[in-house]
Formats: structure tokens, C-alpha cells, sequence
């Protein structure tokens, strides 16, 4: 049990001090994506909607932005999660407010519950998801009416945006990367691992 308990500390204080030695340009990067992907959500909104409906401005793509440019490298923020998640969240929560259209409660509970438990299956994880879930079932009378048209706009559509946005911008400086770069370093992390695994057992 000790021997767990420091293990977990030591992964926690590990994970604590990566997150203390970003560089200042980490910041000013983080700053223009998370900018440059509201705002063009933002302006789409402008251009097609009246500031009462906010349509395209969700809730949930604030903390997209979090993951996709304040925390580039972290699994939950890789493309699969992003477009994936949101995608089984919206769909998810359209249809439990289909289902269960006079229990609010009931249903904001069944939609992110089922929402997290189908990412996790589908190994899609994306936090934010769950909010984009809860508020196919407690946003506005305009989003609610959407009905599963709520998926293409505004979750897809900027899930898109995002998405090109952090493709973008995560990739100018040399000292991020994202999508495709993440994904290869992944890999070859996952070999690193595996080839100490394998020098661990065999000197065993």
C-alpha cells in the first residue's frame, strides 16, 4: 500500500513539474490559437445570428481550447479525442432529450454519463465532450429545437475549426506539435517503453 501511495505521489509531483517548465513563448502560443479558433467561432456566429441565440459559441469549446492549446500534447486533446468525443456527446445527448424530454435532470444525467462511458469504449476520452452533451439537454430553446441538426452546428462545425486551428498553430513552433507529429512521438515513445519492458524481463 506505502509502495502505492509514493508511486502515485511521485507520478503526481512529476506531472506538476511539467506543467512549471513551459518556455514564455508556450504562452504567447497558447494565447493566438486559443484567440485566433473563438474568435472565428465567434465571427461565424456574428455573421449568421443574432448575439441572443449564441448558437456557435458552446460552452464546451472553451475547454477545448484548454486541452487542444494550453495542454498540446496530452492524449485527450489529440484529434481522435476531439472529433470523436464531441461527435458521440451530441449525438448522445440529442437522443436522451428525444427520449426523456419532460425530466431534465434524469436526462442532463443519463447523457453524460453515457456520453463518458461510450468515449471511454470508444477510447475517444475528450472532457469537454460532457458539456457539450449536458447542454443538448439545458441550452437554449434555439439549441434545444436543433434537434440532432445540433451535431453539424455548431458541435462538427467548430470541432472543425478547432481542429484546422490547432493543426496550425501547434505546428509553427518547433518546440510544439500536434496531430500527426503527437501521434509519432507517441509511437515512438510506446516502443521505448516496450524495448525497456522487454531488457527489464530478460534480466529477470
Amino acid at each position: 500500500m506505502r509502495k502505492r501511495i509514493k508511486r502515485h505521489y511521485r507520478i503526481a509531483r512529476y506531472v506538476f513539474y511539467r506543467e512549471t517548465i513551459l518556455e514564455p513563448i508556450d504562452h504567447l502560443w497558447t494565447f493566438v490559437g486559443t484567440f485566433i479558433a473563438i474568435a472565428s467561432i465567434g465571427l461565424l456566429q456574428q455573421a449568421g445570428f443574432t448575439q441572443q441565440d449564441s448558437i456557435f459559441l458552446i460552452g464546451s469549446f472553451g475547454a477545448s481550447c484548454v486541452l487542444l492549446f494550453g495542454a498540446t500534447n496530452s492524449p485527450l486533446a489529440q484529434p481522435r479525442n476531439l472529433i470523436g468525443g464531441h461527435l458521440l456527446a451530441s449525438l448522445i445527448g440529442v437522443a436522451i432529450h428525444k427520449l426523456i424530454p419532460d425530466q431534465v435532470w434524469l436526462a442532463s444525467a443519463l447523457a453524460v454519463s453515457l456520453s463518458i462511458v461510450c468515449m471511454q469504449i470508444t477510447k475517444t476520452m475528450h472532457p469537454p465532450a460532457g458539456a457539450t452533451a449536458l447542454i443538448a439537454n439545458i441550452g437554449s430553446e434555439k439549441i434545444i429545437n436543433l434537434g440532432f441538426g445540433y451535431t453539424l452546428t455548431p458541435v462538427m462545425t467548430g470541432v472543425a475549426i478547432l481542429f484546422v486551428t490547432a493543426l496550425i498553430v501547434n505546428n509553427i513552433p518547433s518546440g510544439r506539435s500536434y496531430g500527426v507529429r503527437s501521434l509519432a512521438r507517441l509511437k515512438i515513445a510506446v516502443k521505448r517503453r516496450k524495448g525497456l519492458n522487454s531488457l527489464s524481463s530478460d534480466r529477470t
